[in-house]
């Protein structure tokens, strides 16, 4: 798979059927991860990759309402970092930025591999940090479902959920986020 076709082929599908979590699908998704770009090469990024199904379903007590799909899910990624772990430079932190790229490579290498990789925002942070033993003065920033793309879509889900699965959602169109030579907003 070319890096442009797992672009266009990754989708945050919530309905997921098991998949085999090997100690090789988590370095290989953790290797891609740390090829990553970062200031000063500083790797902020961290994740704990979580398969064994008592851990995961302490983790399931940490989601926000709408999210029970993720107890389909068979890895819980939580990617986490410190402002102080990587470049500030004037007022710029870049942590969030760098954590990013790297999930980002995280998540089409999982796609590469023909699985979901779906991060989100709603969970409880303290309730993770709690789980999984992450120190308070770090920052919790997504957790990535790991799955297999179901062809059955869960009942469970919102109607505006069911038709994501059917059918990607909009994407802005060019004019409204990309500018060429000067911003026009």
């Amino acid at each position: 798979m070319e890096v442009r076709e797992a672009i266009e082929s990754r989708r945050a599908y919530r309905s997921l059927d098991p998949v085999e979590v090997t100690d090789e699908l988590i370095r290989d998704l953790a290797e891609c991860a740390s090829l990553s770009a970062s200031c000063f090469n500083n790797q902020p990024w961290r994740f704990v990759f979580v398969r064994d199904p008592d851990v995961l379903k302490e983790m399931h007590s940490a989601l926000s309402r709408g999210n029970e799909w993720i107890h389909n899910a068979s890895m819980i990624i939580a990617v986490f970092s410190s402002p102080e772990d990587d470049c500030r430079i004037k007022g710029r932190i870049y942590h969030h930025f760098d954590v990013g790229m790297a999930t980002a490579f995280l998540i089409l290498r999982a796609t590469e591999l023909g699985l979901v990789a779906h991060p989100i925002a709603g969970y409880r942070e303290k309730r993770v940090k709690a789980v999984l033993g992450i120190p308070e003065n770090i920052q919790v920033i997504t957790l990535v479902n790991v799955g297999r793309h179901s062809e059955t879509v869960l009942d469970s889900l919102s109607d505006q959920q069911k038709e994501w699965e059917r059918v990607r959602p909009e994407r802005l169109p060019f004019e409204e986020f990309a500018y060429i030579d000067r911003y026009k907003g």
